[in-house]
């Protein structure tokens, strides 16, 4: 049987020290080969036996992310100049309300403080880019075999404005999409005025309000405080 990986959940890509300490414990332990950054913000532990998963998982806490949903952000106002908002606060808000949700494939999202879009918005499911005069929400993007760049719903927003707006994205998506559809194919699908009416309208084609789908997110397993980092998350 061929040989398996983890990935530690590290929201933003944020380990803290007794994180850190932990995982380097764990890849001493049972002889991990392998430990990379990816391009998510998040660390693969690679080359993992069979027989040491579960061993492997229960010695990280249980916080491996089997949750296929991540959010990536620049460093915003604590860490860039250029920053004309606060990412990373807005990322971690973006990442529990990605857990908290039954989507119909994963869902990749990049939070960027300004419009040189450092965590990669624009090529997103779901993309937040901070500007001075407020956020704006881009939705179907994607970076994979077939590019698609996000198309803007709304901008100007506050935080409130883009939480809420990107909670009706994904509540449209989740009750629209079909199963492993990212959302690239599903706007070129369904198309953009039916997103946009769902979203900024909150009614569907059968005119009904967009509404929570059922079911509880695959995330949610994963504890919010497996890693401790800078912000207590």
């Amino acid at each position: 049987m061929g040989k398996t990986s983890i990935k530690p959940r590290a929201p933003l890509g944020e380990i803290g020290p007794g994180g850190l300490v932990r995982i380097a414990r764990v890849v001493e332990e049972f002889g991990i080969p392998v430990v990379r950054a990816t391009a998510g913000q998040r660390l693969l532990l690679a080359g993992i036996r069979p027989g040491d998963y579960e061993a492997v998982r229960a010695a990280l806490g249980g916080g491996e992310a089997h949750c296929p949903h991540y959010v990536q952000a620049c460093p915003g106002r604590g860490g860039c100049v250029h920053a004309l908002a606060d990412g990373p606060d807005l990322g971690l808000e973006l990442e529990a309300l990605l857990a908290e949700m039954d989507l119909p494939a994963k869902v990749k999202a990049g939070v960027s403080s300004c419009p040189r879009s450092c965590a990669e918005s624009l090529v997103r499911d779901l993309g937040l880019v901070g500007r001075s005069s407020g956020w704006s929400l881009y939705f179907g993007g994607n970076a994979g075999m077939k590019p698609r760049i996000g198309d803007l719903l709304a901008g100007k927003l506050s935080v409130e404005g883009a939480l809420g707006l990107s909670r009706r994205a994904l509540e449209f998506y989740a009750l629209e999409g079909k199963t492993k559809e990212r959302t690239a194919r599903f706007v070129e699908r369904i198309g953009l005025d039916a997103v946009r009416k769902a979203v900024l309208q909150g009614k569907t084609k059968d005119s009904k309000l967009v509404s929570p789908p059922s079911g509880t997110g695959s995330c949610l397993n994963s504890s919010p405080d497996t890693w401790p980092g800078p912000r207590g998350g």
